[in-house]
């Protein structure tokens, strides 16, 4: 499956931003799609992720970010509230058919990846 992300650009500290991640085929809601993000010189981190109608959430996002998805649209969104400076990265949006609760937080487990969109936020 081919992803595209869209919606990055440049916010304020406290403000709010949606990303949307459009999939080129229907995905079942067994697959999991995630947000991972990779600020400059660090490492890729798990940002959020939703498979089978859970929701999964890295810590420095926990009640501030929500995962959505939309299997009619195949889509996958995510909505960035109080956003933080150290928000500021790329973000992609990937997608897993084989990906288990145990792996979910991993992007080695993702088999597939969207080109990535820029999140700034400035303080």
């Amino acid at each position: 499956v081919q992803l595209q992300a869209s919606g990055g650009g440049l916010v304020q500290a406290g403000g709010s931003l949606g990303l949307s991640c459009a999939a080129s085929e229907r995905t079942s809601h067994r697959t999991a799609m995630g947000w991972f993000r990779q600020a400059p010189g660090k490492d890729r981190e798990f940002v959020a992720a939703i498979r089978s109608w859970s929701e999964y959430y890295g810590d420095s996002v926990k009640g501030r970010f929500t995962i959505s998805r939309d299997t009619a649209k195949n889509t996958v969104s995510l909505q960035m509230n109080s956003l933080k400076p150290e928000d500021t990265a790329v973000y992609y949006c990937a997608a897993g058919s084989r990906v288990i609760l145990s792996t979910i937080t991993e992007g080695t487990a993702y088999d597939s990846w969207g080109q990535g969109t820029l999140v700034t936020v400035s303080s």
